[in-house]
């Protein structure tokens, strides 16, 4: 996506293309296909789900063909995480590769060892504090709302949850709307968000027995293979964080 004269422009395909996607089973076999996938274009040309849509589609509100509803209906699939897993920005990791991500990016770290080595802020561990997570790193699925309001935080909260979803602590697992007290459901979908464990089980996630380098040398070859002309810089900054 770029941004001419204040107004986005998408960079979309054309619908007879034979990569073009048409329907979320499309992006979904995608996703298992590569193993993860940015939502929107970035430094790598062709990884993303933008660039594999019609332009026209996005935000027209038919979830069969809207790309946008599509990241709705695969954030609650049992083989697909979805959050802002790519250089801060929104994008799907397989369950099969999420694994390999929590293992180069947390490097060896939960995140309470994270906080006292002073590699996460106290507005991030305030967040996951309130999740109620057990020894295991599973506990309650919370709407952005909810979660905001619990931890009373205004200033930093975006950044850090966005922080804990690069570092691979938080997935959006789902998208809601809010009730009302009579139970009643209104307005806009929100995202819920949990622990990839809460998901899938701790030793899903927590199961790699690669060393942190091994998962990252992993990853980029993953890159290399589908992706063979992208330079080291490029990987690096959509999938890696940097130090």
């Amino acid at each position: 996506m770029d941004t001419i004269a204040g107004e986005w422009i998408m960079k979309g395909c054309r619908r007879t293309d034979k990569d073009c996607l048409h329907s979320p089973e499309d992006l979904l076999e995608q996703v298992m296909k590569i193993g993860f996938l940015p939502l929107f274009s970035n430094d790598i040309p062709g990884f993303s789900v933008e660039e594999h849509t019609p332009a026209e589609d996005w935000w027209m509100g038919d979830p069969a063909k809207d790309p946008w509803a599509w990241r709705q209906v695969l954030a609650s699939n049992a083989f697909v995480a979805y959050g802002k897993f790519f250089d801060r920005k929104a994008g799907f990791v397989s369950k099969e590769w999420f694994a390999r991500f929590a293992n180069y990016r947390r490097d060896g770290y939960d995140y309470e060892g994270m906080y006292e080595d002073g590699k996460m802020t106290s507005r991030c561990k305030r967040i996951m504090d309130i999740l109620e997570l057990n020894e295991d790193a599973a506990g309650l699925g919370l709407l952005t709302c909810e979660i905001k309001r619990r931890a009373a935080l205004e200033k930093g909260f975006e950044g850090a949850m966005t922080e804990l979803q690069m570092k691979t602590f938080l997935i959006m697992s789902d998208f809601r709307q809010r009730r009302n007290k009579r139970g009643e459901e209104y307005g806009w979908h929100v995202a819920e968000l949990m622990t990839p464990e809460t998901k899938w089980g701790y030793d899903a996630v927590n199961g790699c027995k690669e060393s942190p380098e091994e998962s990252w040398s992993r990853i980029m070859g993953q890159i290399r293979k589908y992706y063979p002309k992208t330079d080291d810089r490029a990987v690096q900054k959509v999938l890696g964080i940097r130090k």
